[in-house]
């Protein structure tokens, strides 16, 4: 179908309803990642259109598009040496003696398989997030690429937004301490030693309300369960938290979301940056009551 330029900004659902597509054609199309802005694939809806914007569409499902719609994985970027993807919560970076499909991992290489059966793409990880945190994640697609992501790993920076239950004291502040792990695997701040490794957390609180905060959460290192840890250490555990002492859960998941991730590209040195929006949900949280 011959691209169409867009003269009037708006939004992607009314540009394409203003064409004769029904709402349901649309969502379908965005489902299987058919329609692209400027040559980049959209999955919203509300998706902002600009003056001179060029929409294409593709009416032809993507193999794969079905895996990716059924987890909740978002692509934000793809090529031949790295991926990075959107993670929901609730689903595994990589598997666990008692789960090896639902995972992150399993999905995108079963998504390769199906894009392309006789030389399928494969993956390689870098780090993880926690199942129970959103966000963003950066996968290698060769052992080379992967090698060097992790050697150069100390340069990438990681950002998180996260909603606490009460207000930190100090709008800003740094938290430092050895983690160490229980055999229930439960991590907690330990004396330094052997079994405890050094992790530090800078937070800034963005908004404050209903006794609750909103923190953009910078990590200095990269432990397990680290934010949790420490933002429970300081008093204000992640909203929907328990393992960690949150007491409520509005939103039915923990309160936190890799929204920024920066790192060195392995083969073309250049410097790469990701960011995604706060979930909604998070905002719910804090908006003021009728």
């Amino acid at each position: 179908m011959k691209p169409l330029k867009v003269k009037t900004p708006s939004t992607l659902i009314d540009f394409l309803t203003g064409f004769g597509y029904s709402k349901t054609k649309v969502r379908q199309l965005l489902k299987h990642r058919a329609i692209t802005v400027n040559n980049r694939v959209i999955t919203r809806i509300d998706y902002g259109l600009s003056l001179h914007d060029i929409i294409s569409l593709d009416a032809k499902p993507k193999p794969g598009a079905d895996i990716l719609a059924a987890s909740g994985i978002g692509i934000v970027y793809e090529d031949n040496a790295v991926m990075v993807i959107n993670k929901p919560s609730g689903l595994l970076t990589i598997a666990t003696e008692k789960e090896k499909k639902e995972t992150a991992y399993y999905l995108l290489n079963a998504y390769f398989k199906e894009r392309n059966p006789s030389r399928p793409d494969r993956i390689f990880i870098v780090h993880r997030l926690d199942r129970e945190t959103s966000g963003l994640i950066v996968f290698a697609k060769d052992e080379a690429a992967k090698h060097r992501l992790q050697r150069d790993w100390h340069d990438a920076e990681k950002k998180y937004y996260a909603v606490v239950e009460g207000v930190p004291k100090d709008p800003e502040g740094r938290i430092e301490s050895y983690l160490g792990e229980t055999a229930a695997f439960k991590v907690y701040s330990a004396p330094a030693g052997e079994e405890s490794r050094h992790a530090v957390t800078r937070y800034r609180v963005i908004k404050a309300d209903r006794g609750q905060a909103l923190l953009d959460v910078l990590l200095e290192t990269g432990k397990k369960h680290q934010v949790r840890v420490h933002l429970c250490d300081i008093g204000c555990p992640v909203v929907g938290d328990k393992k960690y002492g949150a007491k409520t859960n509005p939103i039915r998941r923990i309160a936190l979301h890799a929204y920024s991730l920066s790192f060195t590209h392995p083969v073309s040195g250049k410097r790469m940056h990701f960011t995604t929006p706060l979930p909604k949900a998070f905002a719910s949280l804090l908006r003021p009551r009728a």
